[in-house]
């Protein structure tokens, strides 16, 4: 079966287990990662269409330096940042920075799927324009 990848971030645990058991039970190909640096180790060895951000997380990196560094390893990458209400204005900064939309914690599963089917969609409308891009380049030589 077809499906999208997708890569969830957060350093609550039991939030970062029932979200990944919830989308792997929907047949998404689901990964999960505790802090920022460990989704780079990750996103370093596979791609990932989607990126399900936690912008708040303890530690040497929050979500809007991991955001900076997965755009740099894999900027078509589709990152969607989860936020508390207190940091809005961070999830702003967040867009500015190539994230693909914010969505308030605690998110009920309704509210993210949309999203990142949303997400997902204009990943792979890049990827397409990109490759056809790359095919017009070969052509070109003929």
């Amino acid at each position: 079966m077809d499906t999208f990848s997708v890569l969830v971030v957060d350093d609550e645990k039991d939030f970062l287990e029932t979200l990944v058991s919830r989308l792997k039970k929907r047949k998404i190909d689901t990964h999960g990662a505790k802090s920022g640096e460990d989704a780079l180790k990750l996103i370093k060895n596979r791609p990932f269409d989607v990126v399900i951000l936690d912008i708040k997380m303890p530690g040497g990196m929050d979500g809007i330096e991991a955001l900076r560094a997965i755009k740099k390893i894999q900027p078509l990458t589709e990152v969607i940042l989860l936020t508390g209400h207190a940091s809005v204005e961070t999830s702003i900064e967040g867009m500015k920075l190539g994230a693909f939309d914010y969505v308030l914690k605690p998110v009920k599963l309704e509210e993210l799927l949309p999203k990142m089917l949303q997400a997902f969609e204009k990943k792979n409308n890049h990827d397409q324009k990109v490759r056809s891009a790359k095919i017009r380049e070969t052509l070109k030589y003929w």
